[in-house]
């Protein structure tokens, strides 16, 4: 509806991928599975539960009556008894052994859990899309000579590829804490009220292996290993604290990738893809914008400062369980990865189409290279009998003027001539001239980023070999 507000992540940045993980529908269908593991799991450790029941929980478990459930909402004020009652209502014969011995936080916290396990996968699919992007460029690139800068000044060249390695390494980082975090994911389990598993005691007539036995049940048929040992009736909000921990670095990442970028299109030397009816400004037709990494900026801003919200929440969080926890995370948890999301879409599609201007690069390097290569040519005259404290104050009083040529009048960087007819020197143009070979300036850059990739990414890219993802931008 137009004039009724819809957050951006889903008109325009969002995939639809992640948007279902945090739907309503996957939402209260996870509440319904949730149901029918509890069910399963009682059944076999011995409560009174039929195969005729449980099936009847199985066949209504995608076919929510929403229109029942909302409405009984209105009534009761309570989303998790709304939804008991509409179930109940479509499974008759089951209705009296929905959510046995459970609170709310059994569904809502563990289903929690589960969409967000779902969606770091997801998240993890793109970081490795990302980062197989980034490695074909990495090697493409790898002997090309560009100048590097500190502090956004002219520095020791190094090559474009090995830059390149720069935003992998910092996406191989964040890929290691996703693993982990995804690894160490556990379901709050059946901990009722307090924590305490009272009510669960109750129903197995104080049989405490039983009530153990139940928490592991639930958790093997939801997919996963282990629950958290101990609760209140809540599992602690340090780990919604953790997981946006983990978005947070990624989008760093790719912040640190797209100002980078920025600056480099600024350059003229690397741009982000430009289509062909692609429009960079409203007023100046000729301008090439870098939208897409201005993109990945703000949302990565965004994601950053969410961090907060799930942090503030774990720190102030009162014995047992207090509600104020609800509001915010319903909104900041889903958002993180919605937004994390956004920002590896575009992500994805900047790394796939970098577009690189060797001649521009090339001559920005060239104009700085006789300042880079002076230590060179002092090294090269002093072996030839000149005093190095002389020609070193030579060397800074060419430079100076040199400078001033490029900076005051606009001129070509003379600095080499400068040198060349400084008889103190003992060089002759051609021989300085052949000291100003990019390549002689890259240190190890190649080499860098050849074991860099064969050494630490081919073989995550092996690990993950199934892990990649197609995405198209909306806007």
């Amino acid at each position: 509806m137009r004039n009724t507000y819809e957050s951006p992540f889903s008109s325009r940045y969002a995939s639809k991928e992640m948007q279902e993980i945090f739907s309503p529908d996957m939402k209260f269908k996870t509440w319904r599975k949730l149901w029918i593991a509890l069910a399963e799991a009682q059944k076999e450790l011995g409560l009174n539960i039929t195969d005729e029941q449980i099936n009847e929980l199985k066949q209504y478990k995608d076919i929510i009556n929403y229109d029942v459930a909302e409405e009984k909402e209105r009534e009761v004020r309570h989303d998790v008894m709304a939804h008991v009652h509409a179930y109940g209502e479509q499974c008759p014969k089951a209705r009296g052994i929905i959510h046995w011995g459970a609170t709310s936080c059994y569904v809502g916290d563990n289903t929690d859990i589960i969409l967000m396990t779902q969606a770091l996968k997801l998240i993890r699919k793109k970081v490795i899309t990302v980062i197989r992007k980034l490695t074909d460029f990495a090697v493409k690139y790898k002997d090309m000579p560009t100048l590097g800068f500190t502090h956004f000044q002219p520095a020791q060249p190094v090559t474009v590829g090995k830059r390149a390695c720069l935003w992998i390494q910092d996406l191989l980082i964040d890929l290691e804490d996703l693993q982990y975090i995804i690894s160490n994911m556990k379901l709050l389990g059946s901990k009722g009220t307090t924590g305490t598993q009272a009510s669960f005691i109750e129903l197995f007539d104080g049989d405490h292996e039983k009530v153990k036995k139940l928490d592991l049940l639930i958790a093997e048929k939801m997919g996963f290993s282990s629950v958290y040992p101990v609760s209140g009736q809540t599992y602690t909000r340090k780990l919604d604290s953790r997981v946006l921990n983990v978005l947070s670095g990624i989008a760093q990442s790719a912040h640190k990738f797209s100002n980078d970028i920025r600056l480099l299109q600024s350059l003229k030397e690397i741009e982000e893809p430009f289509e062909k009816k692609q429009i960079g400004s409203s007023a100046m037709a000729y301008k090439r914008n870098p939208m897409r990494c201005e993109r990945i900026a703000a949302l990565a801003r965004y994601v950053i400062v969410n961090t907060l919200n799930p942090a503030i929440t774990a720190s102030t969080q009162w014995f047992e369980r207090t509600l104020d926890d609800s509001a915010n995370k319903r909104i900041s948890v889903p958002e993180a990865f919605l937004a994390v999301d956004s920002i590896l879409n575009i992500y994805i599609n900047v790394a796939g189409g970098l577009v690189v201007y060797p001649k521009v690069i090339e001559k920005h390097l060239m104009d700085e290279l006789p300042f880079i290569a002076t230590e060179n040519i002092l090294m090269e005259a002093v072996k030839r009998g000149g005093d190095r404290q002389e020609l070193h104050e030579r060397i800074r009083i060419h430079s100076m003027e040199a400078a001033k040529k490029v900076k005051v009048e606009g001129e070509k960087n003379d600095l080499i001539e400068r040198i060349a007819s400084d008889s103190a020197f003992g060089l002759k143009l051609e021989e300085i001239n052949s000291v100003l070979d990019p390549k002689n300036y890259i240190g190890r850059a190649p080499e860098q980023v050849e074991e860099f990739i064969e050494e630490y990414i081919r073989p995550v890219l092996r690990q993950y070999s199934d892990e990649d993802v197609d995405v198209e931008l909306k806007v």
